[in-house]
């Protein structure tokens, strides 16, 4: 598990009933429990401050950082997907989004990687699909220099063409290949630490950073559009249940130690 990685976690499922805010110092308590070292958490702090995902803060009196208001918007659009128990409403139609020149092939590999968070697959060259409109793609798109314009098609012919712009085999072997593990993990983790309450929240730490994963390779297709026995729904249910098993004891263990420095 990598720092930068872990940090967005902390901010996006721990952190935002404390004001998305924590003193260095805790944050490198918070990440203790996964086997994170202090210097690694300081250098991903250093990285997410320049990337326009964290601010210096003072908190109680603290050097700290804060999510700035860009990563709040991420973060609180990921986790309506992580923890969404309906699937949205699909109206049969399909935002393209026809992308203009990009600055560099950084830019590229940057916007690919985030139009993919969003939902988004490659149809043809610089044509991208969904089946929702996300409100978030002018900003992704501006963050790496490029524009672009959008239609909205009504029809497709055949109606479901538009899937193949995803890898489904790859995606249900993936949620197969989860479901497997998960279980095991969870119990792993719980059976790694003597307090109760840091077992909990390691496991469910790392439980959910397992699964935020599917936000870059699952779009969050439709039922319509998915085969009846998809294996991201029995992965979901087990997700969902066993992230609020552990959830209460974990919130503790964060409240804990936030309220110790």
């Amino acid at each position: 598990m990598h720092a930068r990685s872990a940090l967005f976690d902390v901010y996006g499922d721990h952190l935002v009933s404390h004001g998305h805010a924590a003193a260095v110092a805790d944050l490198v308590r918070l990440l203790a429990p996964l086997g994170i070292a202090a210097p690694a958490v300081r250098t991903a702090i250093s990285r997410m401050v320049a990337q326009g995902w964290l601010e210096p803060t003072s908190v109680h009196g603290a050097r700290g950082y804060v999510a700035t208001e860009q990563a709040v918007r991420r973060l609180a659009d990921s986790a309506a997907r992580i923890y969404q128990r309906q699937p949205r409403t699909w109206e049969g139609t399909w935002q393209l989004v026809f992308v203009g020149h990009f600055p560099d092939r950084a830019s590229r590999n940057a916007a690919v990687r985030d139009l993919a968070f969003l939902g988004y697959a490659e149809l043809a060259d610089r044509v991208w699909v969904s089946p929702f409109a996300r409100a978030e793609l002018d900003a992704t798109l501006s963050r790496v220099g490029a524009t672009a314009t959008t239609a909205l098609a009504t029809t497709f012919d055949p109606v479901h063409a538009p899937v193949h712009a995803w890898d489904l085999e790859e995606l249900a072997a993936a949620y197969d290949d989860w479901m497997h593990e998960a279980a095991a993990r969870v119990q792993d983790d719980l059976a790694a630490h003597d307090d109760p309450e840091e077992a909990a929240y390691a496991a469910r730490f790392r439980l959910v950073h397992e699964w935020r994963k599917f936000l870059f390779t699952d779009p969050g297709l439709p039922a319509e559009l998915l085969p009846s026995d998809w294996p991201g729904h029995r992965a979901g249910e087990f997700f969902q249940a066993e992230g609020e098993r552990l959830r209460p004891a974990a919130a503790t263990f964060v409240a804990r130690t936030l309220h110790a420095s």
